[in-house]
C-alpha cells in the first residue's frame, strides 16, 4: 500500500528517449470541446479509487454518465486503482473497466494503481507475479500508446520508447500536465508474501527502479518544457500518497519515494510558480502543502529545503466514492491558476 540510489546519468538518458505524438512539439493542447462552460477557462475532472467492490462496479457507469453530462468538462484524469485491495485481478475484470473507460466521451486518462498489480500476489486477489499483471494492464489501457481513452481519443507525449506508455504528458491554458506511475506499497518495493517472498525480489527491484527513474525523467521533462514555453503552472496525477496523513508512516511504507520527492522540491523550487499534485491512494479529500516550510516530510524524506509552492491535492476514494473532482484552470493572468470543487455524484453506490 503504500531504497535504492539513482543514477543522475540514468534520468538524463531517459529524458531524450520520451515519445512526443506527431505536431505536439513537446506537449499536445486539447483545446476545449465547446461544450459549455466560461470560454476563458478550462474545466476537467479527477476521480481515484474507483470502482471499489460490486456495488461500485454496478454504478460506475452511471457515475461516468454524469461526467459525460457535465457540460464543462472537457477531460477526465483517474489517478489509478480501478478495483479494492481483496479481489481478483482478472483479465476479465481488466476487460470490463476498459470497456467503462471507453464510455467517456471526452478525452480520458489512466495512471496506475497498486491494487492493480502490485498487490495481486495476495492470496484474495489471485496470488499472481505482480509484474505479469502490469504487463496484462498495459496491454488491456495502454493498447494505443501516446493517445488518451475515451470516445473523442487525442494525442500526448508519452514514455513509450522507454516501455511506460503510461506516463504521459500535455498542456492546457498554460498549465503543464503530466501522469506519474507511482504506486503503494511503497512503490512496490514491499514482498509479495502471497507467492511466498520474504523480500523485494531483483526482478521486482529492477522494476522499480527503472519506474522511478522514468517518473523523475517525467518531472524533470515537464519543468523544463513549461520553463521554456513560460507556462503558468505545473500539474501532475498519479497513484501513490506520499504524503498520507491518515497513518503513521514508516520508511518501510515510503522510502522509495525518496528520490522523486526530492526531484519535486528541486524543480518546483527552480520554477517558482504554482505546482499542484493530484493523487488517490489514502481514499480521503485533502489539500495540503506537504512540502512547505515546517512540514515533516521535509525530515522525513531528508530534504533541506521547501517548495511552498507545491499543492497537494487528494480525491475522495474507496467508501467515500462520493463525488469527482471538478478542477479549473482560471483566465490568464489570474494567479490563482487551479481551483476545483467535489461534485457529488446523483446516485450513490449500494451499501
Amino acid at each position: 500500500m503504500r531504497p535504492t540510489t539513482r543514477l543522475a546519468t540514468l534520468v538524463l538518458a531517459l529524458a531524450a528517449a520520451v515519445t512526443v505524438a506527431p505536431g505536439s512539439a513537446g506537449a499536445v493542447d486539447f483545446g476545449s470541446s465547446g461544450l459549455g462552460g466560461d470560454p476563458g477557462t478550462y474545466t476537467y475532472a479527477v476521480i481515484g479509487d474507483v470502482p471499489y467492490g460490486q456495488p461500485q462496479i454496478d454504478v460506475f457507469p452511471t457515475w461516468i454518465a454524469q461526467i459525460n453530462a457535465d457540460r464543462a468538462v472537457d477531460m477526465t484524469f483517474h489517478v489509478g486503482d480501478i478495483k479494492n485491495g481483496s479481489t481478483k485481478c482478472t483479465d476479465d475484470y481488466f476487460a470490463l473497466i476498459r470497456k467503462d473507460f471507453d464510455t467517456f466521451r471526452r478525452p480520458f486518462l489512466y495512471t496506475p494503481g497498486d491494487n492493480e498489480w502490485t498487490d495481486c500476489h495476495r492470496a484474495n486477489n489471485g496470488a499472481y507475479n505482480p509484474l505479469e499483471r502490469l504487463a496484462a494492464v498495459r496491454k488491456t489501457f495502454f493498447s494505443r500508446p501516446g493517445r488518451t481513452l475515451g470516445q473523442q481519443a487525442r494525442p500526448v507525449a508519452s514514455q513509450n520508447a522507454i516501455g511506460f506508455p503510461e506516463n504521459v504528458s500535455l498542456t492546457q491554458r498554460g498549465v503543464a500536465m503530466a501522469t506519474l506511475h507511482v504506486v503503494g506499497s511503497n512503490d512496490d518495493l514491499q514482498p509479495w508474501t502471497g507467492i511466498g517472498q520474504t523480500a523485494a525480489t531483483p526482478a521486482q527491484i529492477a522494476e522499480e527502479t527503472a519506474r522511478i527513474n522514468a517518473a523523475i525523467t517525467q518531472v524533470r521533462t515537464t519543468f523544463a518544457q513549461a520553463k521554456a514555453r513560460n507556462d503558468r503552472a505545473v500539474s501532475f496525477y498519479t497513484q501513490a500518497d506520499m504524503f498520507d496523513p491518515t497513518y503513521a508512516v514508516t520508511q518501510n511504507d515510503d522510502s522509495a519515494f525518496t528520490p522523486l520527492v526530492r526531484a519535486l522540491v528541486e524543480e518546483s523550487r527552480s520554477f517558482g510558480k504554482p505546482v499542484y499534485l493530484f493523487n488517490g491512494d489514502s481514499h480521503i479529500y485533502n489539500s495540503d502543502t506537504p512540502l512547505a516550510t515546517g512540514s515533516k516530510w521535509l525530515s522525513f524524506y531528508g530534504i533541506k529545503d521547501a517548495a511552498d509552492n507545491l499543492t497537494r491535492v487528494t480525491v475522495d476514494g474507496s467508501s467515500n466514492n462520493k463525488d469527482y473532482l471538478r478542477v479549473s484552470i482560471s483566465k490568464p493572468n489570474d494567479p490563482k491558476v487551479l481551483s476545483w470543487t467535489r461534485v457529488p455524484y446523483t446516485v450513490q453506490a449500494a451499501g
